[in-house]
């Protein structure tokens, strides 16, 4: 017959096992993993809908994986931790996904969210953005809209997508720098993983 330890050993075992087989769903749902086949053509609505999916398959895999000490890391007193860093990424995805619902964009609360939560929201906000513009004719459209005024889509390219792309490139240094680097079997030059 088990003892109580026992019991409590394999229920742990078990637990653990059945959240590692938990968290490897998840990932798989997750979008960007990869990169889909491209258009046959080019439009301006293809062409910002591969961007922002670029972005997205660069983050995918520049935040994947983070241990709570990854988290906490960061180069120096003064500079972003990786959290911080996922944050603000998370801040302009907001952005980039109100911009192609052509909603307003205003300071909200944000809800505490753990890391897993940050990074599928992150990542669910830029498939979102992608879908919508990608499906539409007019870029014209999707304008940046803030209470002080509203930005054509011209400043949406040259300031949250390219500043998400910035901080993502930051991510990938601060996690080498703290000594968990992206996989090498992401090709980010055709947007693939060997497996």
């Amino acid at each position: 017959m088990l003892s109580n330890n026992d019991l409590r050993s394999g229920l742990v075992v078990v637990l653990l096992l059945g959240n590692g087989f938990t968290m490897r769903a998840q990932e798989s749902d997750l979008p960007f993993r990869e990169l889909s086949d491209y258009p046959e053509s080019y439009s301006e609505t293809a062409l910002v809908a591969r961007l922002i999916e670029s972005l997205g398959f660069r983050y995918y895999w520049a935040s994947e994986g983070f241990s709570k000490a990854d988290l906490a890391f960061k180069l120096s007193d003064d500079s972003r931790s990786i959290e911080a860093t996922l944050d603000h990424i998370y801040d302009l995805s907001i952005i980039i996904r109100n911009s192609a619902e052509k909603l307003m964009n205003k300071p909200t609360e944000r809800p505490e969210m753990t890391y897993e939560e940050l990074r599928s929201a992150t990542l669910m906000n830029l498939k979102v953005a992608m879908q919508i513009i990608g499906t539409s004719d007019k870029m014209e459209e999707f304008e940046i809209q803030f209470s002080s005024g509203s930005y054509p889509f011209w400043n949406q390219i040259n300031g949250p997508v390219a500043d998400a792309i910035w901080h993502c490139g930051q991510l990938a240094t601060l996690r080498r720098a703290s000594g968990n680097p992206i996989s090498p079997k992401v090709n980010h030059f055709v947007g693939t993983v060997r497996e």
